[in-house]
């Protein structure tokens, strides 16, 4: 459906997102406040976060003063892009606890009686598995691009949903990262020494991560994809968010969307969607509990996030602005 100008709506308040943003802000600003003396530093996490209130404030008012589908497009994407800012930025709440890394490498251990994050490289050494691999893992980034803007060119009609549900569902593993402190294989196995796992010990860290994020390099021989991988693990890691999985929790709930949305898009997608899932064990980033734990989450945040927004539909806060303005405002 396109709404004509005369019957266009405009949002004198925050649309779904946002709401979703200030929610998230507003928990994690009282955390601060809770932790003070215990955060590294608190002031500078107080002003990101005011950064993102008045980025979020500027675009409503310039909407205000001029209603148009860029600004509302704008208004979007601005949340959406601050999400390569919230991860790290789990790791300044969760370093404050004990780690917790030795619980998950034992479960992997009790569970399939060896460490599926080294042993699945070794079974796989060869150059072209060790790319597809770390292509895959890469493919995360370009598919949350794909599942959220393909909607403005198949059926705008589900973009402030897609929106939604996308932003939701991180900022749900978001708030598990907060207080669960598992850095993964990179981090941990990196920390005790390999020979160490491999003989079925298991050493608590306590607060070593608190201190320490020097994480082991990939395995594989050296190649386009992997070199990729590692340059941005170099630049945006941390040792935190290794539990659930939230490539595969995240790529799940992706492909689920792209289902919904356009079957092809999801046919071109799955092949990358089964690498990127293999990828997270293969290069160390986490467990195999950790991927079992994404999938299962990935479903319950999906239907969660999906009902929100149906019931915050039907009560009138989401209006017919928000789902079909992009096509129509001017």
């Amino acid at each position: 459906m396109t709404d004509t100008p005369a019957t266009t709506r405009t949002h004198q308040g925050p649309i779904l997102v946002e709401w979703v943003t200030l929610a998230y802000t507003l928990f994690t600003t009282l955390l601060i406040v809770l932790f003070w003396s215990r955060m590294g530093n608190p002031l500078q996490l107080l002003e990101g976060r005011c950064m993102v209130v008045g980025g979020m404030a500027l675009l409503w008012l310039f909407y205000h003063l001029r209603p148009n589908k860029y600004i509302l497009l704008l208004r979007y994407i601005f949340p959406l892009s601050l999400l390569g800012y919230w991860y790290p930025d789990t790791y300044e709440f969760c370093q404050l606890f004990p780690n917790l890394d030795y619980l998950f490498a034992a479960a992997d251990h009790a569970l399939f009686g060896c460490q599926p994050s080294i042993t699945f490289a070794q079974w796989l050494p060869q150059k072209v598995w060790s790319e597809l691999f770390h292509m895959g893992y890469f493919a995360y980034y370009p598919l949350i691009f794909l599942t959220v803007l393909a909607p403005l060119f198949t059926d705008r009609s589900q973009f402030s949903r897609t929106a939604f549900v996308v932003l939701a569902s991180f900022f749900l593993y978001y708030l598990i990262y907060l207080f669960l402190p598992v850095a993964g294989p990179q981090y941990y196995f990196h920390a005790v020494g390999t020979d160490v796992i491999q003989s079925g010990h298991f050493p608590q860290l306590g607060n070593y991560f608190r201190y320490h994020t020097e994480l082991s390099p990939s395995p594989g021989p050296d190649g386009f994809f992997r070199e990729l991988v590692e340059n941005t693990q170099k630049t945006g890691e941390r040792p935190t968010a290794a539990f659930p999985s939230s490539h595969v929790g995240m790529s799940t709930v992706l492909m689920l969307l792209l289902w919904r949305n356009r079957r092809y898009l999801f046919a071109i997608a799955f092949p990358f969607y089964i690498f990127l899932c293999c990828a997270t064990v293969y290069i160390q980033a986490h467990y195999l509990v950790d991927v079992f734990g994404g999938l299962v989450t990935a479903l319950i945040f999906f239907k969660l996030t999906d009902w929100t927004y149906t019931r915050w539909r039907k009560r009138g806060q989401v209006t017919t602005t928000s789902v079909s303005d992009l096509a129509s405002a001017g």
